[in-house]
Order: C-alpha cells, then structure tokens, then sequence
C-alpha cells in the first residue's frame, strides 16, 4: 500500500474491467503452433469504439460456465497490477468474464472481513441460501471473507455501501 503525504493510504484497485462487444475470437499460437484450443483471444470493442484483445485462457473464470461468442456483450475484468506487453491494441489476460444480462449484477474484486469490497461500495449479506463455490464449481469449505471473489447478485439497497444478498459467490483462490 502507497501513502499519499502521511496518513491517507492510497489504495489501488486489484482489479481493472472493460465491457463491450465481442468482434473477433482467435485461437493463440505458440511459436507458430496452435496452443490445442486452450487459449482464446477475444478482441472486444467498447461503445467508443476502442478495442481491447483478452486472452481467455483456461484458468478465466466465465460466470455461470456461460459459452462466449461473437456479438456477445460482455465485461472482462484482469488484474490491474498484472504486466502487459506495450502494443495496440492493449491486451489483457482475462481474470473473470461475464455476459451482460438484465437483471443481473456482477461485481469482481477482493472483500474484506466485514465482506465490504475495496471501494467500499458493495457490502454482502450472507444466508444459508448462498452458494459459496470455488472458480471449478467445487463447494468453497472456508469464509469468503478476505478473498478476491466473484459475485453474482440480482439487486442492493442504495446505501453506502449498497447491500445485497449474493445468488452466488465465487472464490478466486491464488
């Protein structure tokens, strides 16, 4: 954690997101060989008309094991502090991704042990209703708490932070 002046932490987001379309699907190559299918770059376009290539490789969380294709909208998050070769477009190893559906939220970032996320806008309310699986769709067997987690939620209250009782949670384990 960097300090800005003495005191007021500055925290920096684990996370980076971009939503848009997706306009391309490529396989990877390694040296001139096909990687088997395990890899996928999707080059995605936003609504200005900016494009981004996500490699989509087999260890990408995809919400609700959902088949991604092309047209689809779709949010990739990747990790902010994670290195990045210098080129246009810019590319991202995809962390997560998630078709966008009405009705459905998805937030993607590390909660603390009061399951509040970093920005401090997003706070979760536990039930026994709430599945808490691993990114395999194994059964997660500890808290959520202090994880980066991908949860998935219908809606919140529009408190600071907002409150929501999860439909699912997804444990990043590193």
């Amino acid at each position: 954690m960097d300090f800005i002046g003495e005191r007021m932490p500055l925290r920096r987001k684990r996370f980076g997101s971009i939503t848009g379309t997706i306009v391309d699907m490529t396989p990877a190559r390694t040296g001139g060989r096909r990687t088997n299918g395990c890899i996928i770059y999707m080059t995605v376009e936003d609504t200005e008309g900016n494009t981004v290539l996500f490699a989509v490789t087999p260890s990408t969380y995809v919400v609700e094991f959902e088949t991604l294709s092309l047209g689809m909208t779709c949010t990739f998050w990747y990790a902010a502090d994670a290195p990045m070769p210098l080129s246009y477009p810019p590319q991202y190893n995809a962390v997560a991704a998630a078709q966008e559906k009405m009705g459905r939220m998805v937030s993607v970032g590390y909660f603390n042990a009061s399951l509040v996320n970093e920005e401090q806008t997003l706070q979760l309310n536990m039930d026994r209703r709430v599945e808490v699986r691993t990114s395999n769709n194994q059964y997660f067997q500890g808290s959520p708490a202090n994880h980066n987690l991908v949860v998935t939620y219908g809606s919140s209250t529009r408190s600071i932070p907002a409150q929501t009782t999860p439909s699912r949670i997804v444990v990043l384990c590193d």
